[in-house]
């Protein structure tokens, strides 16, 4: 694991590390693989459009949501392969130490 990697992944965590943007990523994981209009989340989650936009440029910047026009919308959905590597680091080194558990029993339940 480089130290760029690291730097990388703790920027991942920081962009999700607020109640907002925790609960837009939820949001759009339930909504998978189709996601959601800009619109649809604002309703949901009833903030406004200023701080929605907010949030979703963070996301968006660490790769966490991708974001696409359809006409006059904007449709996000979350990068769920940026999500599993995230995920992985997490687990890469999960039990080695005290080999309680082989990794890759823990790695399978996220599949």
């Amino acid at each position: 694991m480089t130290r760029e990697q690291i730097i990388r992944y703790a920027d991942m965590f920081a962009a999700m590390g607020t109640e907002s943007r925790l609960r837009i990523m939820q949001l759009l994981l339930s909504a998978h693989p189709d996601g959601m209009v800009v619109g649809e989340i604002q309703d949901e989650l009833g903030i406004s459009a200023s701080n929605l936009s907010h949030h979703l440029e963070k996301l968006k910047n660490e790769g966490l949501v991708r974001v696409g026009r359809e006409g006059t919308f904007l449709r996000c959905t979350a990068n769920t392969e940026a999500l599993r590597e995230l995920l992985a680091f997490l687990y890469a080194e999960c039990c080695t130490r005290n080999k309680a558990v082989k990794p890759e029993k823990i790695f399978q339940i996220c599949r």
